[in-house]
């Protein structure tokens, strides 16, 4: 029976699977990547033979145990093993060969985040690849291949000259012209820090025109944060490019895709037949051997950070592969990571400066006179309002008035749901989720109870559970609510066409059914819909035309959040909610964004009034530094799930204690623990999901190398501690989080 082994070889560990019945013979020695777990023993790469040369990055089915497996080659010339095992490692079953390689710089990408991140090489790996791969033979591969559009096919679909019509372009501004010239020039990484409708879409565009007409094999990455902004972005490349490349050179790939569709995307990207792939944060790892051109839209977007698993965040990886395959990155946003704006900075006295290139368009395309084209913003100090107002009156009149000239409106509540809170006013009882540190949200529409973290769902109690008392009461507000509420407000309006206003919601209850959100969205284009009400999915990117009014009902929570990046991403969620409005140029001059607010003369609101980024980001970096944060310091955490928050914190002081115990035994590592700081383990923020204890403890440094070789040296230590803390049931390291 095969069994795994550990050896050391030449100063390396190396895994190999040992089988007693595979004699050797003339062969060749491979390192190949299996798809093997975090957090086991065979976590590198495996020792198999061949009989024949294979080249490193090819695809081959091995077995594992008593399963066949695929795998890469990661290394085509490893060292033979030990006489004494030779006997026991086993052959490769298949080679792939109807696939080309997996080329060099993809390996590399790889190898970076499996030790970056904390991971196997094997689980990050086989994770790039689409599972439906994993499980193709040789035979089937080859019959999938030829399933795809010949070249010959695609060529009688161009004009008999060979060449696809043009379509007509837009006239470029002076910005955009501008930056394009500095990209044409330089190399490297651009932060594009295009205000929302200053046309950063079209500079994508022609950028991405300009690489590939320089290269017949050339290939660009678009990187979108959100699944439901794909489409339209697709849409816009499609009709730039389809008719210049044919109806292949342009595909989509992100997670909501069945399996055939992922891999028929992987395999396009791949083989080189797909020119521009546009794709969330999981396109990022996807081979695409002749890369030119890499763009991030919205790269503050925190969906960009994965939370499962291998948690990279895409928008590093793209820079880092940027530089790996000699392609040039632009990083775009209205409203930029203030990591990206550091890394931006300009020279200055004493500072070499970040390694970015800004590039600014402050300018709304079509902007009249000297002014951005920016919506006129109002805060509405709730203090002065009646008690329990959810729209203020003045808010209420400002959307009538646009609702009887015809445009549209947005209302931004980040909460959905009909109320977060269902109460006892006797008793105090209140829906507490049993199973986690949250409330269960009341929601109107199915009269049910949700858990919106572990998913649990009840039928709303007729009484107290606690004390029989009938009269439970509602605390806080929900989009259900909101939409409710702005639907009986307007039940006296009346559009210019002389019919009753129209409110629709848009939130991840609304849009649950399969092609609810798209129709919804389609409705809000097509002019069907005067007042939208929805969460944060409204506010990212949508190009609604004729809207013309933002509001945002009560967003206090996050300025005083224990989060530090909760006012980064608050002030981001706010000027690209304030961005939807006045798109159109026609109406861009008359657009409003309205905030109702308790703390109108907070920074970050005063900041906002304004449209002043730089000043709000100059002030962020400000108490960062102050602070001791992120990007200015580097941070690492360990986190832990138990059935008790004991247990948990248990196995997490036990790896802090043991790790500086024996890392300082060792001379290389005891130089630069110093450098990094062990916090106490603590509780989650949320300490309790689906019945598990969430514990955590901050790593810090100065120094990203020193926290690095201090992470890489600390994994043997946690893997001994998990078979001594049975009570664990998981445990990660999670570098750069996005919350502490």
């Amino acid at each position: 029976m095969a069994r795994h082994c550990q050896i050391k070889h030449l100063g390396f560990e190396l895994n190999v699977i040992q089988s007693p019945d595979t004699p050797p013979g003339a062969c060749h020695w491979l390192s190949i990547v299996v798809p093997t777990p975090a957090h086991s023993n065979v976590a590198q790469t495996l020792s198999y033979r061949s009989d024949r040369p294979v080249p490193a990055g090819a695809l081959v089915r091995v077995p594992l145990g008593r399963r066949e497996v695929l795998g890469v080659v990661w290394q085509n010339d490893a060292p033979a093993p030990v006489a004494d095992l030779l006997p026991h490692i086993r052959p490769v079953a298949a080679v792939l060969d109807a696939l080309a390689p997996l080329s060099a710089e993809w390996r590399k990408l790889i190898d970076f985040t499996a030790r970056y991140y904390q991971r196997a090489l094997g689980e990050v790996a086989l994770a790039a690849l689409p599972p439906q791969l994993r499980g193709l033979s040789q035979a089937q591969l080859a019959r999938r291949l030829n399933r795809k559009t010949t070249p010959a096919a695609k060529a009688s679909a161009l004009p008999a000259d060979g060449a696809a019509p043009s379509p007509p372009l837009p006239v470029l501004t002076e910005e955009q012209a501008r930056a394009l010239r500095a990209m044409a020039r330089e190399a490297g990484t651009f932060l594009l820090h295009g205000a929302t409708g200053s046309g950063k879409t079209e500079v994508y565009l022609r950028a991405s025109a300009d690489a590939l007409a320089q290269n017949p094999q050339a290939q660009v990455l678009v990187l979108t944060p959100e699944i439901n902004l794909t489409p339209q972005l697709l849409a816009r490349f499609e009709a730039r490019f389809v008719p210049l490349y044919g109806a292949e050179a342009v595909i989509a790939m992100h997670s909501a895709l069945t399996p055939a569709q992922r891999l028929n995307s992987w395999l396009a990207a791949h083989t080189g037949r797909a020119r521009i792939v546009l794709g969330t944060r999981m396109a990022v790892l996807a081979s695409m051997p002749a890369l030119a051109l890499i763009v991030v839209d919205e790269e503050h977007d925190p969906s960009y950070k994965q939370q499962e698993g291998a948690r990279y965040s895409a928008r590093d990886l793209a820079v880092l592969r940027g530089h790996l395959a000699g392609a040039k990155v632009i990083l775009g946003s209205a409203t930029p990571s203030l990591e990206s704006w550091h890394q931006s900075r300009p020279a200055a006295d004493g500072d070499s400066g970040g390694r970015y290139r800004r590039l600014g368009m402050p300018r709304r395309v079509g902007a009249a006179g000297d002014g951005t084209g920016w919506p006129r913003v109002h805060c509405v100090d709730m203090n002065l309002q009646p008690r329990g107002t959810l729209i203020a009156a003045p808010l209420l009149d400002a959307i009538a008035q646009r609702v009887a000239r015809g445009q549209q409106c947005l209302l931004l509540l980040n909460r959905r749901g009909y109320a977060p809170v269902l109460q006892c006013t006797d008793c105090g009882w209140n829906s507490a989720c049993p199973h986690c540190s949250a409330f269960q949200v009341f929601h109107k529409a199915d009269r049910t109870l949700r858990c919106h973290h572990c998913a649990l769902s009840q039928p709303v109690p007729r009484a107290c559970p606690e004390c029989g008392n009938t009269d439970l009461g509602m605390l806080g507000q929900g989009t259900e609510q909101l939409e409710e509420h702005i639907v009986r407000l307007l039940g006296d309006i009346t559009r210019s066409d002389g019919g009753a206003a129209r409110v629709a919601r848009i939130d991840a209850d609304a849009t649950r059914a399969q092609g609810a959100l798209q129709s919804r969205m389609a409705a809000m284009h097509a002019g069907e819909v005067d007042v939208l009400v929805g969460t944060q999915m409204i506010a990212k990117g949508h190009d609604f035309r004729r809207v013309t009014l933002v509001a945002a009902i009560n967003p206090d929570n996050a300025l005083f959040s224990s989060d530090f990046r909760a006012p980064e991403r608050l002030f981001a969620l706010l000027m690209q909610a304030a961005g939807r409005a006045g798109r159109d140029a026609a109406l861009g001059a008359a657009s409003e964004m309205w905030v109702q607010t308790r703390q109108s003369a907070h920074p970050l609101l005063l900041a906002l009034r304004a449209h002043d980024f730089d000043g709000f980001a100059r002030h962020a970096l400000a108490e960062r530094q102050q602070a001791g944060l992120p990007p200015f310091v580097h941070l690492a955490l360990l986190r832990a799930e138990a059935r008790t928050q004991e247990a948990a914190q248990d196995f997490l002081r036990a790896a802090s204690d043991t790790a500086r115990a024996q890392l300082a035994e060792d001379a290389e590592t005891a130089r630069l623990l110093p450098r990094v700081t062990f916090y106490p383990a603590v509780p989650m923020a949320m300490p309790r999901v689906a019945g598990m204890e969430r514990a955590q403890m901050l790593l810090e440094s100065p120094s990203r190398a020193a926290l690095q070789r201090v992470l890489a040296a600390w994994q043997p230590i946690l893997h001994a501690l998990r078979a001594q803390h049975r009570g664990i049931a998981r445990w990660a390291v999670d570098v750069d989080p996005l919350a502490v």
